[in-house]
């Protein structure tokens, strides 16, 4: 599996990358969709053992984690991580903008002392999600608040201050 075959969720208060969690969740969908969630969690944690390092002390909570994708996927209603802090996304594929506002908002987070679980998404299939139509894009807790530019120190610190 390549790298592109890798997602990011969330496991407990953090973000995870996750080795052919697609591919998995497609496979264990065909037969086990009306089987109990202990019996799904089962499974995929089984199966998603194989190519990913899961820490035994914490296997319920990627449990959890993979059984949340696991209904997203086959559209049944599910309860989202609720994240701990600050969450920002940037969305583009890694043009040169992309990065820059990257780099900017790290030197804005060190400046203003925040602590921030902090993700570049270049999938184009998980931009979509977001329904934004140009890049780069900053997703603060869920909400975009800037597309199509790379917003300023100042524009950023007063966006992140109201989201601390």
């Amino acid at each position: 599996m390549s790298q592109d075959d890798t997602i990011q969720i969330k496991v407990g208060k953090h973000s995870i990358g996750i080795i052919g969690l697609t591919h998995v969740i497609e496979e264990v969908a065909e037969d086990f969709a009306h089987k109990s969630d202990f019996e799904i969690q089962t499974e995929l944690l089984s199966r998603l053992s194989r190519s990913n390092y899961i820490p035994s002390n914490i296997q319920d909570s990627y449990a959890k984690a993979f059984l949340r994708e696991f209904k997203k996927h086959i559209g049944k209603p599910y309860e989202e991580e609720v994240s701990e802090g600050l969450e920002i996304k940037v969305l583009g594929p890694g043009c040169s903008q992309c990065d820059m506002l990257d780099k900017i908002l790290i030197e804005v987070l060190s400046e203003m002392n925040i602590l921030a679980d902090m993700e570049h998404v270049r999938d184009i299939k998980e931009i979509g999600k977001y329904g934004v139509m140009g890049t780069p894009a900053l997703v603060i807790n869920g909400k975009v608040v800037s597309v199509g530019k790379v917003p300023g120190k100042e524009k950023l610190k007063e966006w992140l201050s109201k989201f601390v």
